[in-house]
């Protein structure tokens, strides 16, 4: 059965109890059981020891490590996280739960420490359809037109591998082919698409990303470095530092052509129904102290899909 509200919702660390988005979920009678743990500020690639409930000797992703775990271990039906790059799409990957990234800003990010403005997006975990459509109802998230259910034979689909297939490992290169071989053998029509050559260069893209986040992070963290720098993780202060030497013109750069770029990528996916790109480069990796890549979200998570 789907969830019904009063049960327990865990929030993401990274979240106050007066969020805008606690405040929504309480409104509509929602139990908020606690919050559970994330990577430091959700900016680190490694932090507290959740275990993945499958395998405690692989990670359960970041930096919604907690959420997703929480979910995953049948601890709570629903829980929140945010994520800049790729800490709600991965983390539910590595765990096998539900998850919706939504569309950039359409949550209010209010009452939640900000990384990234351009990218931060607050999102939501479950374990089953059904109830992440009664979040998406809660949260008043609606497309322009009202859904439709097409039969398969009638649905689109466009395999993007996206230009960072190079990183896809031998679990993610087997779950494409077989979910492609899946739908296709169910009637709907799958192309693979490739993105195109304005928006192909990996290292371009990777660059774009990384002057963006952490251009707007040197600004988020000041008052965290100011207050006591000594209790940040070293990456947390070499951003504050600007340890890349990003100028203020590469950024104003980077900014412009990631606008534009995500206007190409907009217009691709609006002529397919679905979009199938992969979630991480494999399975969970072995041990705690790496979290996973966010390689394969990043480029979608400040997109207006």
């Amino acid at each position: 059965m789907p969830t019904q509200f009063g049960s327990p919702i865990y929030q993401g660390h990274q979240s106050s109890f007066d969020s805008s988005a606690v405040a929504i979920l309480r409104a509509a009678g929602a139990l908020i059981f606690g919050k559970t743990t994330t990577t430091e500020f959700t900016a680190t690639n490694s932090g507290p020891n959740t275990t993945n409930p499958h395998d405690p000797n692989h990670t359960p992703g970041g930096s919604s490590c907690g959420s997703a775990a929480a979910v995953a271990d049948m601890q709570v039906p629903l829980s929140l996280g945010a994520q800049t790059g790729g800490s709600i799409i991965r983390p539910a990957s590595f765990t096998g739960v539900f998850a919706m990234k939504p569309t950039h800003n359409a949550i209010s990010t209010e009452g939640q420490k900000t990384f990234s403005p351009t990218f931060d997006t607050f999102g939501f975990f479950a374990r089953s359809v059904a109830d992440l459509q009664l979040l998406a109802d809660v949260f008043a998230l609606r497309d322009d037109d009202p859904l439709q259910e097409l039969p398969l034979e009638q649905v689109s689909v466009a395999l993007i591998k996206t230009p960072m297939w190079g990183s896809a490992g031998p679990g993610t290169a087997m779950a494409m082919k077989e979910a492609a071989r899946v739908l296709t053998s169910c009637g709907a029509s799958v192309e693979e698409v490739s993105f195109p050559p304005e928006v192909a260069d990996v290292e371009n893209l990777k660059r774009i990303h990384k002057v963006i986040i952490v251009g707007e992070a040197e600004a988020s963290f000041l008052r965290e470095y100011r207050v006591d720098k000594t209790n940040l993780a070293p990456e947390i202060c070499g951003m504050v530092e600007n340890s890349s030497n990003y100028t203020k013109q590469e950024r104003v750069q980077a900014s412009d052509t990631h606008a534009n770029m995500r206007r190409i990528i907009n217009n691709l996916a609006e002529k397919y129904s679905v979009v199938l790109t992969p979630s991480a480069i494999d399975e969970a990796p072995l041990g705690l102290g790496d979290m996973g890549s966010a390689a394969f979200n990043t480029l979608w998570t400040a997109s207006a899909l």
